[in-house]
């Protein structure tokens, strides 16, 4: 059905004006930053295929312009430039938000951010979140990409970069591609190797966070992570 055939009250503008934000899905959002679609291809259906082509909201949040151009009815200068700049502005705000004081209590907000940065690479990448002493982010760095082994992530590295941003504690963050969240033996095995390193320095690793599209993995809150006794 043609955009304009629709009832107003089903229109997207017109629904987030009676109903707020919250009432509309994915493609109903989209289909508002986007105004317009092309011949043959209302908004609507413009907004749904980006959705499909990328896995979602997460997927896209890391497209490029050079991305968005296979898309077709995306090759209009000015229609990419506004996607893309309402993403970075996604991905700006949910990162000041974790550098205030009070949301790195807040586990949940850690976990969205970290979707953010790698839930849809499609390659492993190991990231670390620096931090303060009263848990407050200093900086994320990606430090190691391509599948998760000791021999593969540098101790000496992580302590390196904990020292030059004189973090107190660090988080460490990787991804799967392979979208299941299951900590691995080698992960376990990883993340006590780095907590003996960084330990001499005295910085504390708080967690490891198995990032994935379909969501999110704590190994502190799975009881992966122990002080030793």
């Amino acid at each position: 059905m043609a955009l304009k055939n629709l009832p107003l009250e089903a229109h997207p503008r017109e629904k987030l004006i009676a109903r707020g934000p919250q009432a509309l899905g994915d493609t109903e959002l989209l289909a508002l930053l986007l105004r317009t679609g092309m011949a043959g291809k209302n908004v609507l259906a413009l907004a749904e295929e980006l959705l499909a082509a990328f896995g979602g909201i997460s997927g896209l949040l890391h497209a490029t312009a050079p991305d968005l151009l296979v898309i077709k009815g995306m090759g209009g200068t000015a229609k990419r430039a506004q996607v893309l700049a309402v993403l970075e502005l996604a991905r700006r705000a949910l990162a000041e938000r974790i550098r205030l004081p009070q949301t790195l209590s807040d586990p949940k907000a850690v976990k969205d951010y970290l979707r953010l940065q790698l839930g849809s690479r499609r390659h492993e990448v190991f990231a670390v979140l620096f931090l303060d002493a009263q848990h407050r982010l200093i900086a994320l760095e990606e430090l190691f990409r391509g599948t998760l082994t000791q021999s593969c992530v540098y101790p000496r590295e992580v302590a390196l970069r904990a020292l030059h941003h004189h973090a107190a504690a660090v988080i460490l963050a990787h991804n799967h591609p392979s979208g299941t969240l299951m900590p691995s033996p080698q992960d376990v095995a990883v993340t006590q190797h780095l907590r003996t390193a960084l330990g001499l320095f005295d910085i504390r690793v708080l967690d490891h966070i198995i990032v994935a599209q379909g969501g999110t993995c704590s190994m502190a809150e799975a009881g992966l992570i122990r002080d030793p006794s």
